[in-house]
C-alpha cells in the first residue's frame, strides 16, 4: 500500500493471563476511513488505547507516520486527534472554552486558535452553541464537541472509539457526512472502531476483529460479496430438528445462530416457499434479504455482532 499512515505487523497484547490482540496484522493509508468492526470484548478498545499511544504494544510492530510507537510515541502525538468512547469534555466550561483549553494544550493562542475554534464550530453546526455550558448540551451536541474539540490543532490522523455512542440515526448520518469532508477536504486520515453496521458501511474498507484477531479485511461490498445470494433467516418451532431436515431434503448447511437457522441461497424468496411447503407447521417465521456487513461477520465467526450467548 502506498503511503501507509498506520502500519501494525504482528501486534499482540495481553492483560496478565488474558489475550485481548493476537497477531493483528494491518494498513491504513493516506486519506482513508478504515473502520474496524467488532463486538465488545473483540479488542477493539484495547487496539484503540495502543494506536492512540495510551499503551505501549508488547509484541509485534506498530509504525505511525513512519515512526515506531514503541521508541518514539512522542514524534506522533501532536499530529493525532483522539475521540475516546467515554466523555472528556469539563461539564462546567462552555463549549467554546473546551476548545480553546484543548488548543493551548498543543501550543495554541490568540486570534488564530479563536479562528479555527469557530470555524470547527460551524463546520459542525455548533456555531450557536459557543457560549452554552456542555453540561446543558444533548448526548448528541456533546459528542458533536467532543469532535470539535480534538479537531482544533488540525491533527492529520484521527482516531476514535465508538464515535457515534450517543448520536440518533439522523445525528449518526451528519456525523459520517462530516468525517467524508474531512477526508476530502483535509486530507485527514480516519481509523475507527465501532460496533454498528451503518457506521462501518461509511467507511472505505473494513476490518473485523473477533477475540483479538482480524478475520477479515476490505471494502464493504467486496466482503459482502463473499455471502452467496441472499441470507434466509428461519425461526422454527424445533431449530435443530428442522435443520438435520433441511439437510437432507435440500442438501444444505443451515447455521444455528442465537436460536435461529441462517442459509445462503439465491433467490431466497424461493427457498422459503420450499422450506414451508416441506415441512408444514415447522416454521414460525422466516425472512430474507441481501447480505449485510453482520452476515458477513456471522459467516466468519459463528456469531451475531450481538450476541444471547455472548
Amino acid at each position: 500500500m502506498d503511503n501507509p499512515v498506520v502500519e501494525v505487523e504482528g501486534l499482540c497484547y495481553a492483560y496478565g493471563d488474558r489475550e485481548a490482540l493476537a497477531g493483528v496484522t494491518f494498513t491504513v493509508s493516506r486519506g482513508e476511513i478504515f473502520g474496524f468492526l467488532g463486538p465488545n470484548g473483540g479488542g477493539k478498545t484495547t487496539l484503540f488505547k495502543v494506536l492512540s499511544t495510551l499503551r505501549p504494544p508488547t509484541v509485534g510492530r506498530v509504525r505511525v507516520f513512519g515512526h515506531d510507537l514503541a521508541r518514539a510515541p512522542d514524534a506522533v502525538r501532536m499530529r493525532l486527534g483522539v475521540v475516546f468512547q467515554d466523555p472528556s469534555l469539563d461539564l462546567k466550561l462552555t463549549v467554546m472554552e473546551n476548545l480553546l483549553h484543548h488548543g493551548h494544550l498543543y501550543g495554541l493562542w490568540g486570534q488564530a486558535l479563536q479562528s479555527r475554534a469557530r470555524e470547527v464550530l460551524e463546520g459542525l453546526g455548533l456555531g450557536d452553541r459557543a457560549r452554552d455550558l456542555v453540561e446543558t448540551l444533548s448526548g448528541g451536541l456533546r459528542r458533536r464537541t467532543e469532535l470539535a474539540k480534538v479537531l482544533v490543532h488540525r491533527p492529520e490522523l484521527l482516531i476514535m472509539d465508538e464515535p457515534s455512542t450517543g448520536l440518533d440515526p439522523g445525528a449518526r448520518q451528519e456525523f459520517s457526512a462530516y468525517l467524508r469532508r474531512l477526508r476530502q477536504q483535509d486530507g485527514v486520515t480516519i481509523l475507527l472502531t465501532t460496533h454498528l453496521i451503518e457506521e462501518a458501511e461509511q467507511c472505505d474498507r473494513v476490518g473485523f476483529l473477533h477475540e483479538g484477531r482480524v478475520v477479515a479485511i476490505g471494502e464493504p461490498d467486496a466482503l459482502k460479496g463473499t455471502v452467496g445470494g441472499d441470507v434466509i433467516v428461519i425461526d422454527a418451532h424445533n431449530p435443530k430438528e428442522l435443520q438435520g431436515k433441511m439437510r437432507d431434503r435440500f442438501g444444505c448447511d443451515a447455521v444455528l445462530v442465537d436460536g435461529s437457522l441462517r442459509v445462503e441461497r439465491p433467490c431466497g424468496h424461493e427457498f422459503v416457499r420450499e422450506v414451508v411447503e416441506a415441512f408444514p407447521g415447522a416454521v414460525k417465521s422466516a425472512a430474507f434479504g441481501r447480505p449485510t456487513l453482520e452476515d458477513v461477520f456471522i459467516r466468519l465467526a459463528g456469531r451475531r455482532l450481538w450476541s444471547n450467548e455472548a
